[in-house]
């Protein structure tokens, strides 16, 4: 192979970026592409401190223009609609463009079915959706706040509980500090019984504790069924809402249906342990687009996908340079469940689970981190 391959990254989130910097560590003379529709990165972890003020979209955008320039990296404004020749070719709304190797990290789509699920928020979409959250709020004289999570029955991992929690804990101490707590009536729904049992096995009991605690209602253990303008409907019985929050499960890209790459029975692109997609040469999967194996509490978070894309990085510069001594990513989660004044720290892997009750400094470690991340970008 030439010292000069052309590797292509697609995205520019969480993943993708590890995976550019890990890239260009290793192949100082490689020609790195990156497609995104643009050349920006939104820190989603902290779109959970928009509603109360903590944060706004300033703050959580970074221009990756001075990251890209200084690591000689291409980018191209584009949306991919496929790939082919065996990930050869990345086919997009702006062009078809070759590599030697690919790097997809893309992310993945949130599952929009549910009957009615135009009227609830999906708070990780963006900036937009927390700001539209913040507005709802401050218009708000009281009422109910119906937050709740869903998940992909065919892709048990491909859920994103923990900003939820955060979301309804976050607001329920906004509430309280504004002094209108009293005012609302919040409630948590989920269609299992023990929500954040991928947390570790004691985190729903200490969660659900806290919200008794609270004095958040719940609706567990019921399939979700859809929603109206001002109701949430399960599968036994439905309530009443004045602003709904929902976060559906996830499903990989778009495009994937249409090319070669293998699927797995919930819409992500399978891989294997290297973070390789399988039967493929030179193409690897990093972060929400992909379906790994490894332990049932594995998750769709930042952590999980930068541990991904530094192996897919790794593991594509040794099969580009004719070596196979591959090396296997690993199962880790860690989070910090952040209340708006406390955190909660969690840490999950293979030698079991750390879980730590509330903590002023744990919600200040989560914003410092948030800093120090940032700044490699900025």
């Amino acid at each position: 192979m030439s010292t000069h391959p052309k590797i292509t990254v697609l995205g520019s989130g969480f993943a993708a970026l590890t995976a550019v910097k890990q890239l260009r560590k290793k192949n100082p003379l490689a020609q790195i592409t990156v497609i995104s529709p643009s050349a920006e990165f939104i820190y989603l972890p902290s779109l959970i401190w928009i509603p109360a003020g903590l944060r706004n979209a300033v703050d959580l955008r970074v221009d990756l223009g001075s990251f890209f320039r200084k690591n000689r990296i291409q980018h191209i404004a584009a949306q991919v609609t496929g790939i082919s020749a065996d990930g050869r070719e990345v086919h997009t709304d702006n062009g078809t463009y070759a590599n030697d190797g690919l790097i997809i990290a893309s992310g993945g789509r949130f599952m929009k079915k549910l009957p009615g699920i135009e009227h609830a928020i999906t708070p990780c979409e963006g900036i937009a959706a927390a700001e539209k959250i913040r507005d709802r709020l401050a218009q708000m004289e009281g009422g109910t706040i119906a937050i709740g999570f869903g998940g992909n029955p065919q892709e048990p991992s491909a859920m994103r509980g923990g900003p939820m929690f955060e979301f309804l804990f976050g607001i329920d101490t906004l509430l309280r500090q504004q002094g209108r707590r009293d005012k609302f009536k919040l409630v948590f729904f989920n269609p299992a019984s023990e929500p954040g049992k991928r947390l570790g096995e004691n985190v729903p009991h200490n969660i659900l504790r806290m919200m008794l605690k609270q004095n958040i209602e719940t609706r567990l253990g019921q399939k979700i069924l859809g929603f109206e303008a001002n109701l949430v409907k399960t599968e036994n019985a439905q309530f009443g809402a004045d602003l709904i929050l929902f976060m559906p499960g996830m499903t990989g890209p778009a495009w994937l249906p249409q090319s070669s790459l293998p699927q797995s029975p919930g819409g992500m692109i399978v891989a294997n342990m290297f973070a390789q997609v399988t039967e493929m040469s030179k193409v690897y999967v990093a972060g929400d687009a992909g379906s790994f194996p490894g332990p049932d509490w594995q998750a769709k978070q930042a952590h999980a996908a930068d541990l991904q894309a530094k192996t897919a990085a790794d593991n594509l510069t040794k099969e580009l340079n004719g070596q196979s001594d591959f090396v296997e990513f690993k199962h880790e989660l860690v989070c910090i469940i952040d209340t708006l004044s406390h955190g909660i720290f969690i840490k999950r892997s293979a030698k079991g689970t750390t879980l730590l009750p509330p903590c002023r400094l744990f919600h200040w470690a989560k914003r410092i981190f948030e800093g120090w991340y940032l700044r490699q970008y900025r």
